[in-house]
């Protein structure tokens, strides 16, 4: 392959409605004149970022319903290679609500109101397992993103991270629980959830919190991850400073934490700067500076999923 072809997978595609407020009252009617449509789900936005940084890039996803044609204009307009199989379930509607700044000193607030992906259609895992399959001939690297929607089996992920470490191409999976736990023993190359994801799925007991012992426990399972997998793990932490492996041992990379306009889709981003800098040939810290930057472009940004 000449140039790196990123595939990205979701498999809970989003219409995404993002609203300004001066203030939200509770109890009453709020109005705004501010406010937009566009994609989103964490596979399209890691698409769509790297589409922004010049890579090659194609997104696979399941679609269906009367909100199909608006989905694929809206990507047609962002210039993005969507593939796609029937799914006869309807595209969810996913809500930020910002809630602008009273005084200079205090922070935007940013609500997300999430809905929960349709069940899609009987046919719909075979489908796209297809369609996958002939995708990762042309590709050199595998980005699996978020949850799937219901209707989808416990084995498809692990067996789509399956056939790319099979063909030899690099994986980077920004999941949680048991898509990402039974993904494992085949070996992809970069972990990416966000530190609650990542408690969440290896020490739920534990709180998500900043302190020296949260750490000393996180980096004894990144480094027993390691030894078993030889995965390199990637922590985002928001406006705190990432935690990542390198060969097993943990290190800090400590950004400038800038207030956000939107912060919906930075992770995201930051996924996406990490793979294109992985992919041309970057080290891991490297990688991990090229994300803060990519997640910070986007935070600055009222669009979700976006560093333009």
């Amino acid at each position: 392959m000449n140039s790196p072809v990123f595939l990205t997978v979701s498999m809970s595609p989003t219409l995404q409605k993002t609203l300004v407020f001066s203030s939200l009252v509770r109890d009453t009617v709020n109005r705004t004149g501010e406010y937009r449509l566009d994609t989103a789900g964490k596979g399209l936005n890691v698409c769509r970022v790297l589409c922004q940084l010049g890579k090659n890039v194609v997104h696979i996803t399941q679609l269906g319903g009367a909100l199909r044609p608006l989905y694929l204009e809206l990507c047609a307009a962002d210039s993005l290679n969507v593939q796609w199989v029937e799914s006869y379930s309807n595209i969810r509607l996913c809500y930020t609500l910002i809630e602008n700044a009273q005084t200079p000193s205090a922070p935007r607030r940013i609500t997300e109101l999430v809905e929960e992906s349709e069940e899609v259609g009987a046919d719909t895992e075979k489908e796209l397992l297809r369609k996958f399959s002939s995708l990762l001939e042309k590709c050199s690297s595998l980005i699996i993103s978020g949850t799937k929607a219901r209707g989808f089996s416990d084995v498809l992920i692990p067996e789509m991270v399956n056939r790319a470490g099979a063909e030899k191409r690099t994986v980077i999976l920004d999941l949680k629980g048991d898509d990402l736990i039974k993904s494992l023993p085949f070996k992809p190359q970069i972990i990416k959830p966000n530190l609650d994801e990542f408690l969440s799925t290896f020490a739920p007991e534990l709180p998500c919190e900043n302190t020296a012992a949260v750490k000393e426990r996180v980096k004894k399972i990144c480094e027993g991850l390691y030894d078993e997998y030889r995965c390199e793990i990637v922590l985002t932490r928001g406006k705190e400073p990432v935690w990542y492996t390198e060969n097993g041992k943990m290190f800090e990379y400590v950004f400038e934490s800038v207030p956000p306009l939107n912060s919906t889709g930075s992770g995201d981003a930051f996924t996406a700067g990490l793979a294109a800098a992985f992919g041309d040939g970057a080290c891991l810290p490297e990688a991990v500076a090229e994300g803060a930057r990519c997640g910070a472009l986007n935070a600055a940004l009222l669009k979700p999923g976006v560093i333009r």
